[in-house]
């Protein structure tokens, strides 16, 4: 099955430990229903900049990337209707969602130590 990268833009810092355990309820919950098909939670994302071809590095875009996962899904609806359930677009949030493409790197890496093992 693909994989596919939710890429998290906005959302807000709750306020408050009520908010924040409430929040982190939330995305608890989300993951329980995600299941095995959260490949890897990723993490939240700091500070931001984008540097151009020339080299040149600017601040952030408007809405940056906030954090990211990384789900499995037979498609790319199915992993849209991950997306759908996540806690981030309660709160004003959106998720961008990219099929991953498989690269040989890996592959390659693992041939070689099986050659190894020989």
């Amino acid at each position: 099955m693909p994989n596919y990268l939710l890429a998290y833009h906005g959302g807000g810092t709750p306020e408050g430990e009520e908010a924040q355990a409430a929040v982190m309820e939330a995305w608890n919950d989300w993951l329980d229903e995600t299941g095995d098909a959260m490949l890897d939670l990723g993490s939240p994302v700091g500070a931001t900049r984008t540097v151009q071809a020339d080299g040149s590095v600017s601040e952030a875009p408007a809405v940056p990337v906030t954090g990211y996962s990384i789900v499995e899904a037979e498609d790319m609806e199915g992993a849209i209707a991950i997306a759908r359930g996540c806690p981030i677009l309660v709160d004003g949030g959106s998720v961008e969602v990219a099929e991953l493409i498989d690269s040989d790197f890996d592959d390659d890496e693992e041939d070689e130590d099986d050659e190894d093992e020989d």
